[in-house]
């Protein structure tokens, strides 16, 4: 019959996406395999992929690397904690006020791209190699994630249901709790996200530079002694951390964004 609509065949033989991910994690670490086996480059500077593999298992065996590892991931979890409260906090305050926000706009937008590696000399001179020169890094670079995302969210608040809310006198808590909250929290939670990733490498970084106790320095004694397998070892386990950071943070931000259209839309 002509006109006839035909609905499209689904695709047969596909491969499901993990399952290319899964390929593709299969032939890097076979081509890492065979690169020093076939004397491609030297073993001395990239040993097998086996290698690496057996000496993270040896790793976890030891008691130093979770302790080192729980050094890391504690750091982290605290520096995004204080980044989150305090950028949700204050991006609720300064986008709430016309006042604030054009008074620091400005300031905003001179100490956002400032590098926060470039506060390195900065922290080692006051805290040393302490815990909290990592802390002060990590919540110095997840903070400005989280504040630019909140400040969009509220400034995208629908201005005649803010001004109905006002006109009913709803309180300034009432506002924020059932018109702000609202239309900011997408806005929030990929700050989060994006707070998630950046709050682990600054750690990581203070670690490896600075000395702070964690996987990090674990990285920088095992290169400066040359043991090469054990530092590329380290670095697979940071590798993980930072894509289990990344998987729980989507999570979050779907278990959050739930009752949202881009979340229902995608599941």
């Amino acid at each position: 019959m002509t006109g006839a609509v035909t609905a499209p065949r689904a695709s047969r033989g596909r491969i499901p996406e993990p399952a290319l991910g899964v390929l593709g994690l299969a032939l890097l670490v076979a081509v890492v395999e065979a690169l020093p086996r076939l004397g491609l480059v030297d073993g001395r500077f990239l040993p097998p992929a086996t290698a690496m593999l057996g000496e993270l298992g040896h790793q976890l065996r030891l008691a130093e690397f979770w302790v080192a590892a729980g050094q890391t991931l504690g750091g982290w979890a605290l520096g995004l904690a204080l980044a989150v409260v305090a950028g949700v906090v204050v991006g609720v305050v300064i986008g709430g006020v016309g006042f604030l926000r054009a008074v620091t706009a400005s300031t905003i937008e001179f100490l956002r791209p400032i590098p926060s590696v470039a506060l390195i000399p900065l922290v080692v001179l006051v805290h040393g190699s302490r815990p909290e020169s990592a802390l002060v890094l990590v919540v110095y670079a997840a903070f400005w994630q989280v504040l630019v995302q909140v400040l969009y969210g509220v400034a995208d608040v629908d201005p005649v249901v803010r001004d109905t809310a006002r006109s009913y006198r709803f309180s300034r808590w009432t506002v924020v709790r059932a018109v702000v909250w609202p239309t900011a929290l997408p806005y929030v939670v990929t700050g989060f996200r994006l707070a998630a990733s950046v709050a682990l490498i600054l750690e990581v970084t203070a670690e490896l530079i600075i000395g702070v106790p964690g996987l990090g320095r674990s990285i920088g004694v095992a290169q400066s002694s040359g043991a090469v397998t054990q530092t590329y070892a380290l670095v697979i386990v940071v590798g993980l951390l930072g894509v289990a950071v990344n998987t729980s943070a989507r999570f979050v931000e779907r278990r959050a964004l739930r009752w949202h259209t881009s979340v229902r839309r995608d599941l």
